[in-house]
């Protein structure tokens, strides 16, 4: 087990390529599923201080807070609705430059000003969310996109 991380002092894609095996070693043979979703949002604030990272899961019609790390947030979030909830209907990471434009936008926190949001699949199907909230405009491109869907590959056919 790891008691720490290695975090790169780098541009964002050496980050993700130094952090995304550290969170796959650090799973691997933990069958807990808290327990493999609180370090994975725990590794990613520590590399990338972002505001909020956690981890909702599909419960019947609603997505329900898992792990996460950062401050309070909602706790139940119905499908189609708000950024995590349209993800999740829509089947695809959303990326949110700005989350006041965003139709129908949940604010969790006013401190929240862009968003990214990836399904997590088993099987094809959506069974949980990692959101990722940050408090500056503008702060998600591809490269963030591209390595947290390769997380969520990952996590959906490892964790779950």
């Amino acid at each position: 087990m790891a008691e720490e991380l290695i975090i790169a002092q780098a541009s964002k894609a050496e980050k993700y390529t130094t952090l995304l095996p550290q969170v796959q070693a650090l799973c691997t043979g933990e069958p807990n599923l808290v327990a493999n979703l609180a370090n994975i949002a725990s590794a990613l604030k520590m590399t990338f201080d972002f505001f909020w990272v956690g981890f909702y899961l599909v419960e019947k019609e609603e997505l329900v807070l898992g792990p996460f790390q950062g401050p309070i947030a909602c706790t139940r979030i119905a499908y189609g609705k708000g950024v995590c909830g349209s993800s999740w209907k829509q089947n695809e990471t959303l990326v949110v430059p700005d989350v006041e434009a965003f139709p129908g936008h949940i604010a969790c926190s006013s401190e929240s000003k862009s968003e990214i949001v990836v399904p997590i699949r088993k099987n094809g199907q959506v069974i949980a969310i990692l959101d990722v909230d940050s408090n500056a405009l503008n702060d998600f491109d591809g490269i963030d996109a591209q390595y947290l869907n390769e997380l969520c590959e990952w996590v959906g056919t490892h964790c779950f």
